[in-house]
């Protein structure tokens, strides 16, 4: 069974995949699952869906449940609901059935789940502060990330010149800047995919009982993102003619 998996593993991976983190800690698990799936009816899609309702629980019990346990407890449920997030592509490319839609299923999903768990960790950080403010950092953080969907949605459209994803649904590459700016820059945009990638680390803010630096740090980075984005396409559509 393990040689099984082990090849299932290398046969549904994904050709550059977007981080370490993804490639060799999600998705050996996200491996297993596969190999659980491979003879059964249940679709990509359907785990896709899947992931979402375990990322929703996870949302639910950082709100609602207090305390150190409930936090670690509510970060297992979400990276699982990652594992399972990993497995729905592997699994589609194991049947060869990946497909544009998928893809875009899963950055749906992904960009909802991504909204609910910053929500519900202001909601938490409320709870357990009373300060007012985490509430409103919230509804700023929430508005910052909602838009920067819908921005780099925008941004990718080939009407704008977009190139769009890459074949297995990464962004497109950027990054090869070159010259003492263009290097800084490069360092910059690595920090804050770092950060956008939460599930690589915001399981390490439960664990040490800090969710606060999760919450802090994706909401800088997401409004960071929204300013320069929006300066962006203000510069290029609305100059004077």
């Amino acid at each position: 069974m393990a040689s099984e998996i082990a090849a299932i593993y290398r046969a549904s991976k994904k050709k550059q995949d977007i981080n370490w983190f993804t490639e060799h800690i999600a998705r050996p698990p996200a491996a297993v699952v596969v190999y659980a799936l491979r003879n059964t009816r249940i679709t990509p899609n359907q785990v896709t869906f899947l992931s979402a309702v375990l990322a929703a629980g996870a949302g639910a019990m950082l709100a609602g449940l207090l305390g150190w346990t409930w936090l670690v407890a509510a970060a297992a449920v979400f990276e699982f609901s990652f594992v399972l997030d990993c497995a729905d592509g592997q699994l589609a490319r194991l049947r060869k059935m990946a497909s544009p839609l998928g893809h875009l299923l899963d950055f749906l999903m992904d960009e909802l789940k991504a909204m609910l768990i910053f929500g519900c960790v202001a909601v938490r950080l409320w709870r357990e502060t009373g300060d007012v403010r985490m509430l409103l950092v919230g509804l700023a953080g929430g508005f910052c990330l909602a838009s920067g969907i819908a921005l780099t949605s925008f941004m990718r459209r080939p009407e704008y010149g977009g190139k769009g994803p890459t074949e297995d649904g990464q962004p497109a590459e950027v990054g090869k800047r070159r010259g003492p700016v263009g290097l800084a820059l490069n360092t910059l945009e690595w920090s804050a995919r770092i950060v956008v990638h939460y599930p690589q680390y915001i399981w390490i803010c439960a664990v040490a009982n800090r969710i606060e630096i999760y919450f802090w740090a994706y909401a800088a980075v997401n409004a960071l993102y929204f300013a320069l984005s929006m300066l962006k396409i203000f510069f290029r559509l609305g100059r004077f003619a």
